[in-house]
């Protein structure tokens, strides 16, 4: 009798959403983060097949769910928006991030950030930005065929992919968009919202303002005119009676002048 061998049924892989690690380790990466993500979001809002992410759990490989890494924000151009509860390369034409930033807390060790790099170097990311908020360090690399390479100066450092500069003063990094706005915090956003609403009102006061001052001198000219043209209307009453008195005196010396 032959026994017929039937392959084993392989177990579904299953890509956690989560690594079980927080996404931050203070409120000042936090707010770094969510600074980049929600500044890359505004800045490609309008651009349908570029993906903006952060803490996205990435799976480069298929069939290896401990392949991964969760950049704090990362770019992919190429992909539409959209949610998803992890990045999965080979769901995504398998088109890898391209630009990917970290922002470092006093939890990050050379070594786990020296894996980052590695891991992002061997899967596909084209630029790599490491921003230390501590010591406003800012650190970038750049795909180099199979390599990245350090840049060596980083102050006023444009991003070849997303076009966007980076400066660094003695207090902090400031990233500026290609039309030159800044990078703001989302309470920074609010304020100049409610800065411009207020404005917005000024002006509109300003403008009710200059149009109720408009009318007023319309109106008075009105009323100028309207005066003008009753005195204009006066004295050609006057000057009528004047006429026709004097037109009575002569017709009265005529009458009573001498006769023949």
């Amino acid at each position: 009798m032959v026994q017929q061998l039937t392959p084993e049924t392989k177990p579904e892989i299953i890509y956690p959403d989560s690594d079980g690690e927080p996404m931050s380790d203070n409120t000042k990466q936090f707010r770094w983060i969510v600074t980049i993500k929600e500044n890359l979001e505004i800045l490609f809002a309008n651009i349908l097949d570029v993906f903006v992410a952060g803490d996205l759990l990435w799976y480069p490989v298929q069939g290896n769910n401990k392949i991964r890494q969760a950049p704090d924000a990362m770019v992919v151009f190429g992909r539409p928006k959209g949610d998803r509860g992890s990045y999965q390369q080979w769901k995504e034409d398998n088109i890898p991030p391209q630009v990917a930033f970290e922002i470092l807390s006093p939890g990050n060790r050379a070594g786990k950030m020296g894996e980052k790099l590695l891991f992002y170097q061997r899967y596909g990311v084209q630029e790599y930005y490491i921003y230390d908020p501590d010591n406003i360090e800012l650190s970038g690399f750049v795909r180099h065929e199979d390599w990245f390479e350090p840049i060596a100066q980083m102050n006023g450092w444009v991003s070849p992919l997303l076009q966007i500069r980076f400066e660094l003063t003695e207090d902090t990094l400031e990233i500026y968009r290609p039309d030159g706005r800044k990078f703001l915090t989302p309470v920074e956003m609010d304020q100049l919202r409610e800065q411009e609403r207020q404005e917005k009102e000024i002006a509109q006061s300003l403008a009710q303002q200059e149009r109720e001052e408009k009318e007023i001198a319309q109106s008075l000219a009105q009323q100028e005119r309207q005066r003008a043209d009753e005195a204009i209307a006066q004295l050609e009453q006057e000057r009528q009676r004047y006429q026709a008195l004097l037109q009575q005196i002569q017709q009265q010396s005529i009458d009573s002048g001498p006769s023949n």
